[in-house]
């Protein structure tokens, strides 16, 4: 653990730490006034590719978020995610720019384990924190113990990005008073531009685009996004989407993500939302993905990846749970369970490469 006061004061817990060098190294950097940065795309859509912003380009949006969560000096941010991507370099940037003190973990699935005796940092401060997390986090954190979910409540704000957030997930957050918000957000946006209350009465069903950000819609319906913190550029992305208002959307799917199964056009974000129900009915709260495999006869057969150790039914109970819910095309016709996911640096599900090294091995004459 690594804590920094906004007055120069340093707690290094494991000085020798690759992690923490490099947190310590970016400060140097940002304290000498160096004008550009580059960072990588996380490869979860792609091959990951490098992005160089402008030092005012990372101040603009580290401003955005402090106007959109009230943060200020005196606050803290809690860092644990990878600073070697733009979620985790935005968490210092604001830090920096705003004057807060900074406690940084090295990323893992469980941030606040190992790092007990020095939650007091954070509990000391209630209503003053902010907290960054990606979906496997928050679960894990509340899963593992009652004494965390006092220090969650510590925070002025709780932000979850990064991947879509399930029910199950979405259930457990409802023990948390503390305000959490879902994000809209990539790399190219250096972060989110958009916030979806989760928690409490003011839960929102659609994404509210942050204070002078724009949104528009391409030939596709897919979103568009212009800011200052885009240079006041337009960042089109793969994201369809329904426009609710001028400043409101509802997150559809990604563009890429549609398949053409035998002439069918299957959106794989509708056949995982109704998975996570089927699944939830067999007590399985884990991960999974809906993709699209070479098929001989479709062109691409629609399956599904679960990652259990062992199989939770046969295939034909499963079939028949979503042939009440979807139309016989949008049944995956298959099931393949895998024991780990293989995950990109920032704890996606690289789906991929989870597919090409342990589904694709399985399915003969490809």
């Amino acid at each position: 653990m690594i804590f920094l006061e906004k007055d120069g004061t340093l707690i290094n817990t494991a000085p020798n730490n690759i992690y923490y060098d490099k947190v310590l190294k970016f400060k140097e950097a940002w304290d000498s006034g160096q004008q550009t940065f580059t960072i990588h795309t996380s490869g979860s859509t792609g091959i990951p590719k490098p992005i160089t912003f402008t030092r005012l380009q990372l101040i603009e949006s580290a401003y955005l978020t402090a106007k959109t969560f009230n943060l200020q000096e005196g606050d803290t941010a809690f860092c644990c995610l990878s600073v070697d991507y733009i979620a985790g370099m935005m968490m210092l940037v604001r830090a920096f720019e705003l004057g807060m003190d900074l406690m940084i973990v090295e990323p893992s699935s469980s941030p606040f384990t190992g790092n007990e005796k020095h939650l007091y940092l954070l509990n000391s401060n209630r209503g003053k924190n902010f907290f960054a997390f990606v979906p496997l986090q928050i679960q894990t954190i509340l899963e593992e113990s009652e004494k965390f979910l006092d220090t969650l409540n510590s925070a002025k704000s709780i932000i979850i990005g990064g991947a879509g957030i399930s029910e199950s997930v979405h259930a457990q957050i409802q023990k948390i008073y503390a305000p959490v918000y879902a994000t809209y957000g990539m790399t190219e946006t250096l972060t989110h531009i958009a916030i979806k209350r989760l928690n409490g009465p003011n839960q929102e069903d659609f994404f509210t685009v942050l204070e002078g950000v724009e949104i528009a819609q391409d030939e596709r319906e897919c979103l568009k996004i212009k800011s200052k913190s885009t240079d006041n550029e337009w960042i089109i992305t793969n994201d369809i989407v329904e426009v609710i208002e001028q400043n409101k959307f509802k997150l559809i799917g990604r563009f890429d993500n549609i398949i053409n199964s035998g002439g069918v056009k299957i959106q794989l974000e509708k056949v995982e939302s109704v998975g996570e129900e089927i699944l939830a009915k067999l007590d399985f709260n884990g991960r999974f993905f809906a993709y699209g495999v070479p098929d001989t006869k479709l062109g691409q057969k629609l399956i599904l990846v679960v990652e259990s150790k062992k199989p939770l039914s046969n295939g034909n109970e499963l079939g028949l749970s979503f042939l009440e819910k979807l139309s016989k095309f949008e049944i995956p016709k298959e099931v393949f369970f895998v024991e780990k996911m293989i995950e990109t640096p920032t704890g996606k599900i690289d789906k991929i490469k989870t597919v090409n090294v342990y589904v694709l091995p399985q399915i003969p004459n490809l």
